[in-house]
């Protein structure tokens, strides 16, 4: 009943969105409209560290509509009225995959039925990375985890995917973004060798990364940090007390210097932690979106420059 209930919705939201279509065309003949985006291309994107890469790369010859706001789950989205209308009109659709929209039966999938969106305007901008995959704490249930850009490296290949694909639909501009693209590129590769060389200076035996989700699994994996976290898949019963207690039994064998927190987790199962083992909860660092505009972290480049200099100065301790 829960999915019949979400398509109805979905459809109802699909009549509404073309209704408002229709009142923007009257719009559009009207000289006095401030709907006119010149040449600028419509690109939808579904959450914010995509909205990022895009502008960055595109600069003004693109204007984004992003469908998941800083705040939201990007796991569990259902779109606004507004979103469909943006997505019935975009020039291009770039999304995460990897799971991180929902999948074939996912909200995002949903969305793109809906509007009948033509698959060579839509963009898996994490093509090519290679998943990795998160087990339930009873081991029965085992999926991709999304949260491959956490990797400087990973966010190379999906800003190269995203020069591609604007050069796809914009040929016209092809030159301005390869440029864009190049110094963007530049920036985050410096950023991979600031991460390899910072965490190569810290001791094997301090080398642990204590986190409320397993987030991180691409970035620990490819600057050999071992994990630890409270639970690895977003259910409605993260933090319960086996979690916690499985977490206090690897943090007493492997002697981490300090636990960190997500920006967008609850903390209580953290603090949990800490209270029982005597650590600190030494910073807070992003997993899921960039920061709120104006704030620490708003762009994809300081999110990854801000959770290298805590995680860095935490496991130096």
């Amino acid at each position: 009943m829960r999915k019949m209930y979400k398509v109805t919705v979905l459809a109802l939201m699909l009549v509404m969105a073309l209704v408002a279509c229709g009142n923007n065309e009257e719009d559009s003949n009207n000289p006095d409209s401030s709907n006119n985006n010149g040449e600028q291309i419509k690109v939808v994107t579904t959450f914010t560290i995509l909205e990022d890469m895009v502008s960055q790369i595109g600069g003004d010859h693109v204007d984004i509509h992003n469908l998941v706001p800083v705040g939201t789950d990007p796991h569990e989205y259902e779109p606004l009225p507004e979103d469909i209308m943006a997505a019935t009109d975009a020039d291009a659709l770039f999304y995460n995959g990897l799971n991180l929209e929902g999948g074939d039966n996912g909200w995002l999938s949903r969305l793109t039925e809906s509007i009948d969106q033509d698959e060579e305007e839509t963009f898996e901008l994490a093509d090519g990375v290679e998943p990795m995959y998160l087990t339930s704490e009873d081991g029965k249930e085992e999926e991709i985890n999304p949260h491959a850009f956490l990797d400087p490296v990973v966010g190379i290949q999906m800003a190269e995917n995203t020069r591609d694909a604007l050069i796809a639909i914009d040929p016209d501009h092809k030159e301005e973004y390869e440029n864009n693209a190049e110094a963007y590129l530049d920036t985050l590769q410096e950023i991979d060798d600031e991460y390899s060389e910072k965490l190569a200076e810290i001791p094997e035996e301090k080398r642990v990364l204590i986190t409320s989700e397993r987030a991180y699994q691409y970035m620990a994996d490819r600057y050999d940090l071992k994990e630890g976290y409270i639970w690895a898949i977003d259910t409605e019963e993260n933090g319960t007390p086996s979690q916690v207690k499985s977490l206090i039994n690897f943090i007493e064998e492997n002697d981490p210097p300090v636990l960190f927190i997500e920006s967008n987790v609850d903390e209580r199962p953290m603090e949990t932690v800490a209270s029982e083992t005597g650590l600190e909860i030494f910073g807070e660092i992003f997993s899921d979106e960039i920061g709120k505009p104006g704030e620490d972290g708003d762009t994809y480049v300081t999110f990854l420059k801000h959770n290298i200099d805590v995680i860095y100065d935490g496991l130096s301790q």
